[in-house]
């Protein structure tokens, strides 16, 4: 059963959802069992969306729309907002951006991005995270986190680029078992014709500059051609949108590149430290 602050803190999207579908269920003469059944999932997945304790996934809302839309597209249109809901209030605006974004260029300099994050790596962070969250809210950030990187196969495709800090590949997360599959992840994702990683070295400062100091940078490529710099920090985040503003962050992030190593030296990189994590 849905405690109190479940039904809450549940987004006005997912408490349309859950009202919504549980009353073309019963408009059917069907149980939560028989709806479980004909979407593809437990009697108890279907009680935690009606009762809020669990707000619908991705796809659950597709099959929802399958067999209870009646071609409306109600659940269909769902999509988003629910997926957004279930983000940090920091984060939702930032997030709708970054689906829609045709060019993400992205610099790292604590942990793996969450668009390359593997389930076991996500839980891992998110749930050693301060202050200390619920089991149930670790997997609802963890399926959030999850749903975002549907933007590697979407159509159209967008150009997605990564540099990251040596030490975030060196910084064990959960355990060794976790940073070697993570790594092995982060390989394979380069494997996109649309997907770059680049990895900047921990001697890259050796000669008095480095570029990327003051911390990680995201830039965003709009649909329409608008050039956005985000930045997250502590909980807090900040979309710029001033050109000249943009502008800086843009020649900072190119310096970084420059001085990271090139796509097949990185791998080369990535593959000698999974080897490491044993």
């Amino acid at each position: 059963m849905a405690r109190a602050e479940n039904k809450e803190t549940a987004g006005p999207t997912a408490q349309m959802v859950a009202k919504l579908a549980r009353k073309l269920r019963l408009r059917k003469g069907w149980t939560q069992e028989k709806l479980g059944t004909e979407i593809g999932f437990s009697a108890a997945a279907v009680s935690a969306m009606e009762t809020l304790a669990q707000p619908a996934s991705d796809q659950m809302l597709v099959e929802l729309e399958r067999v209870l839309g009646d071609g409306m597209e109600i659940f269909e249109d769902a999509r988003t907002p629910v997926r957004l809901e279930k983000y940090p209030e920091q984060f939702k605006d930032f997030a709708l951006l970054e689906q829609q974004a045709v060019a993400l260029q992205m610099y790292e300099t604590l942990v793996i991005n969450g668009l390359f994050q593997t389930e076991e790596y996500a839980r891992a962070l998110i749930g050693g995270g301060y202050p200390p969250l619920s089991e149930q809210r670790v997997e609802e950030l963890v399926q959030a986190r999850m749903e975002r990187q549907t933007i590697f196969d979407r159509h159209p495709v967008a150009t997605i680029e990564l540099i990251l800090e040596e030490a975030v590949l060196r910084r064990v997360i959960g355990s060794p078992e976790i940073m070697r599959a993570q790594m092995h992840h982060l390989i394979a994702c380069t494997r996109k014709r649309n997907v770059s990683v680049f990895v900047l070295p921990l001697d890259c400062g050796t000669g008095g500059e480095h570029a990327g100091a003051r911390g990680g940078i995201t830039l965003v490529e709009t649909p329409e051609h608008d050039h956005l710099a985000y930045l997250e920090v502590q909980g807090e985040s900040l979309l710029i949108t001033d050109p000249a503003k943009v502008s800086t962050f843009t020649q900072r992030y190119a310096k970084i590149r420059a001085q990271a190593l090139g796509p097949r030296e990185s791998m080369g990189l990535i593959e000698e430290l999974a080897g490491e994590q044993r």
